[in-house]
């Protein structure tokens, strides 16, 4: 029977966090199944108040919570996987964002596609759900459409929204395992998969494991959508800065941001009475812009702004 720690970072959202554990409360599982909350809020700790109230009514999961005082999304992370590596004997370890929940065949639809494919990480499909429907434009937009792939092995993963990851794997990095310089910026969970990779781990899709994530209204719109894909540029510019020095991929890296800001604004003329294809071109332009200001040293920390509750 596979050991599972359910790793759940938050800050300031303790509606989303309760949403989550009583979600995490009706899971179809056969696996022991352990939840650790790192609250990463030292002022209100709002997380560590919600996680007390569902233990004192006896919730179904071994349940802790952890406060981080230091502010940053990785910092939180980092406490997370030391608690779930020190505390238990965990096979795995599972990541949701404060924001999601996950249905009750979520776990289960992992550890199956777990065992068939032996991936040392896997990512499961998460569906948007919107306070206020934004219409047909955001569904090429980052954070706006659904994330869905093929089950099975895939060369690699970026994200640890609604991930599980095996023990040994978190075992073969160096810590921290998360780098605390991405702390508001976001991109933290893609350097991550990138070491994971280069650490030799095998990646899968595991389509089944559906987590949903909440979308308020302060984000269905096409503002942040772009701010989102500027901050998708550039926390993954920096990340490639990072990881990659070869000279020949630094030109090719160059030469796509160049293509993508020529030939994204004539594309969004062409496109624009598409009202399903309109965003796209904007979006790259702005995927772009952000890698650019990255590669001049740039950052734009997302992060710093909380939204939903």
């Amino acid at each position: 029977m596979p050991r599972v720690v359910i790793a759940i970072p938050t800050f300031r959202r303790p509606k989303g966090l309760e949403r989550l554990l009583l979600a995490l409360g009706r899971l179809d599982t056969a696996a022991q199944v352990s939840v650790l909350v790192a609250d990463n809020d030292a002022e209100r700790r709002e997380g560590m108040a919600t996680v007390a109230a569902l233990k004192a009514q006896s919730w179904r999961w071994p349940l802790e919570a952890i406060l981080v005082p230091e502010r940053g999304i990785a910092q939180a992370r980092n406490a997370l996987v030391a608690g779930a590596l020190a505390s238990c004997n965990a096979d795995y370890v599972a990541m949701l964002d404060d924001d999601e929940w996950p249905e009750p065949g979520w776990l289960e639809a992992f550890l199956e596609v777990a065992r068939d494919t032996g991936a040392d990480a896997l990512h499961g499909a998460v569906l948007p759900r919107f306070d206020v429907a934004p219409g047909r434009w955001a569904e090429p937009c980052p954070g706006l459409s659904p994330l869905r792939g093929t089950t099975g092995p895939v060369a690699m993963i970026h994200s640890t929204s609604n991930v599980l990851i095996r023990r040994v794997a978190l075992e073969r990095l160096a810590t921290p395992h998360f780098d605390t310089r991405f702390a508001l910026s976001g991109g933290e969970d893609k350097d991550f998969f990138t070491r994971l990779a280069r650490a030799g781990a095998r990646f899968a899709w595991a389509d089944g494991a559906v987590a949903h994530a909440h979308v308020p209204v302060t984000r269905s719109n096409p503002g942040w959508a772009l701010r989102r894909a500027f901050r998708i540029g550039n926390s993954d510019m920096r990340v490639f800065i990072k990881h990659e020095h070869g000279f020949a991929a630094r030109v090719r890296e160059a030469a796509k941001i160049a293509g993508a800001m020529c030939l994204s604004p004539a594309l969004a003329l062409v496109l624009a009475p598409l009202p399903k294809r309109r965003m796209l071109p904007l979006c790259k332009f702005a995927r772009a812009s952000g890698k650019l200001a990255a590669a001049f040293g740039a950052r734009y920390d997302e992060y710093a702004v909380t939204h939903g509750q």
